[in-house]
């Protein structure tokens, strides 16, 4: 019975202390996490700041901002950002073939949620033609 006891309480403990661990890490928090450029067009890179805020109690580190198309360029704030600061991923898409476009980034980092999920959505349209007269 001692035995029996004994295992809970370890048990326990780990789950108490991988549930604190848990909580402690740093989290994101975006201004958006899904940015709609409209109607662009096309031959025109298009480029937006998704701005997020550190909310968690740990430094926040991005390991990697990849796009998942090669049409996009991702570049962002390769420092920690501490509790209650705030940081900066920057995405351009290049808009060269018509038609509409949703664009996925994946965001990794040391947070509470380790992957994070950002969308660019938006219609390359033909450019208009200066009328010649």
């Amino acid at each position: 019975m001692k035995k029996l006891i004994l295992m809970c309480a370890v048990v326990l403990g780990f789950a108490f202390t991988a549930s604190a661990q848990t909580e402690n890490k740093a989290e994101f928090k975006f201004n958006e996490e899904k940015h709609d450029f409209g109607k662009i067009p096309q031959g025109t890179p298009v480029t937006t700041v998704f701005t997020y805020t550190n909310v968690g109690s740990e430094p926040l580190i991005l390991t990697e901002v990849k796009p998942t198309c090669g049409c996009t360029i991702a570049d962002y704030t390769k420092t920690p950002v501490k509790p209650g600061e705030s940081g900066k991923i920057t995405i351009t898409y290049n808009a060269a073939v018509t038609a509409p476009f949703n664009k996925t980034i994946i965001v990794t980092s040391n947070a509470k949620t380790p992957q994070k999920y950002l969308n660019i959505v938006g219609e390359v349209v033909a450019k208009v033609a200066p009328s010649t007269r």
